[in-house]
């Protein structure tokens, strides 16, 4: 196998799912990291199982990647899944910190603090967990000048949605966070940038249906200019771009892989 060692967090379905197959298909070495928690208090719909993260990995050439449970609010645990990665490979190339959750509802004077905290934690807190034990492993690299990392922000990190005041603010800070860490990686050869999906066909999605009432995820077609909603595995082929040594001239940057979405 000739291909990248690749963390991905967020693996076991939706936009992480679609990049674990597309990185592992193209020959990369992926360890798809995911908390498994299911049902998790603070938010109506249950999170990723075991079971789910291991269908992601069988699915993947033979050899090509690796499970591993891990919260990205626990560091620790993030650090074993690098260790993970440099025992089986030797080294990180790459990382795309997709784990996230959704949450809303409600106008933000109404949004109750535990909410905001939930969604601080894993989104927020949670990409700046997995940079801070990523970079360290990719800048140790013999050739660290191709090493990137990529955050799935949203199209919520751009725009005001509706009743999601905290998710905005969650997503407009990993954008802050990724532009803050491309500055920090400059001379390095190491890259960072961030894409931010529109409407995407996965949990989440349908999870943001159920917020605002609607039983299909269809509803939201007419807020992008594709009048369609997006299928993962698009949103994946522009994170593995951003993964590749190319992908270099996107450091600092937000692609808007979002459809031409307008709230």
């Amino acid at each position: 196998m000739t291909g990248r060692t690749v963390l991905v967090t967020g693996a076991a379905r939706g936009i992480g799912a679609a990049t674990v197959r597309r990185l592992a298909a193209a020959g990369d070495r992926v360890v798809a990291v995911d908390s498994c928690a299911g049902d998790q208090p603070g938010l109506g719909y249950p999170l990723a199982t075991r079971a789910e993260l291991d269908a992601v990995v069988d699915a993947a050439p033979s050899g090509s990647a690796i499970g591993h449970v891990a919260d990205v609010r626990d560091r620790d645990a993030l650090a074993g899944a690098v260790q993970v990665a440099m025992d089986a490979w030797g080294r990180v190339d790459a990382v795309v910190a997709a784990a996230a959750v959704v949450a809303g509802g409600r106008p933000l004077w109404e949004i109750p603090e535990t909410e905001l905290d939930l969604l601080w934690e894993v989104d927020v807190k949670g990409v700046w967990n997995t940079a801070a034990v990523t970079i360290p492993a990719i800048l140790a690299s013999p050739d660290p000048s191709g090493g990137r990392f990529v955050a799935i922000a949203s199209a919520a990190g751009t725009h005001g949605l509706f009743h999601l005041a905290a998710y905005n603010a969650a997503k407009h800070a990993v954008v802050g966070l990724v532009k803050g860490l491309a500055a920090d990686l400059v001379g390095t050869g190491v890259t960072a940038c961030a894409v931010s999906p529109g409407s995407t066909r996965t949990p989440m999605l349908e999870a943001t249906a159920a917020i605002y009432g609607e039983s299909e995820v269809e509803t939201f077609a007419g807020n992008q200019l594709l009048r369609r909603v997006l299928d993962p595995d698009e949103v994946a082929a522009t994170v593995a771009f951003c993964c590749a040594r190319e992908g270099a001239v996107l450091n600092g940057s937000v692609v808007h892989a979002d459809g031409g979405f307008r709230p």
